[in-house]
């Protein structure tokens, strides 16, 4: 299946309109520049799915400094203007957002980071359980754990991904990920989530999957 088709049949499995889930790929940010709407961070999720993976990094929802502009998991604003680190698509030479500085987030330079010093980065597609921006009522710019009804939104794109790609080893960034991924039957191996000083332990735990990375042959789950 090519990438823009793919990209196309995952977003069109999520909703648009709810009050406290963002779309990326259908709904339209006040904090975007009018160039950065839905087709264009389409396009950009099309772009990054175009390889075939190893590893897809699953996590457990956008967040409003990430993919909620950028329209891919784990990556922010700062990476695809300033780091010029994104694989497989055009350098992004414009702002996305009319925030005064890029958007920054922790967690997706690290991931990036780790990508690149274990050169998996261009054989690694990042996802999230629930692929939409879950925020509090009327308040964009705040992040909140998902309800397990709105992670039921994500496994119809979450199951065709992985369907898409099935010799791929599913990763679960932190605990909330590898429930979600353990309740939907997705086989998965677990690392510690990069935040809240979780990036030396992530990092060490990928690494490990990485080196020893077997073929994805049996359900491997966490309690």
């Amino acid at each position: 299946m090519s990438n823009n088709k793919l990209a196309k049949l995952l977003t069109d499995t999520l909703p648009s309109g709810r009050r406290r889930l963002f779309n990326p790929w259908r709904d339209r940010c006040a904090d975007d520049v009018p160039s950065n709407g839905p087709n264009a961070k389409l396009a950009r999720l099309a772009a990054h799915l175009d390889c075939n993976p190893k590893f897809i990094l699953c996590g457990e929802a956008p967040s409003y400094r990430g993919c909620r502009h950028s329209g891919i998991a784990f990556t922010s604003e700062h990476l695809l203007l300033e780091e010029g680190k994104i694989p497989r698509m055009s350098p992004v030479s414009d702002r996305l957002t009319i925030k005064k500085g890029p958007y920054k987030e922790g967690s997706a330079t690290t991931v990036w980071k780790e990508l690149y010093r274990l050169g998996i980065q261009e054989r690694t597609v990042l996802w999230n359980a629930l692929q939409m921006h879950p925020h509090e009522l009327g308040k964009p710019k705040s992040n909140r754990t998902p309800t397990p009804e709105e992670f039921e939104i994500g496994k119809p794109a979450l199951q065709m991904l992985v369907k898409e790609f099935p010799s791929a080893i599913v990763v679960a960034v932190g605990r909330k990920a590898e429930r979600s991924l353990k309740k939907m039957g997705i086989p998965y191996k677990p690392v510690r989530h990069p935040a809240y000083g979780g990036g030396p332990k992530f990092a060490q735990q990928l690494e490990l999957l990485v080196r020893g990375a077997p073929r994805r042959t049996a359900v491997e789950q966490t309690a």
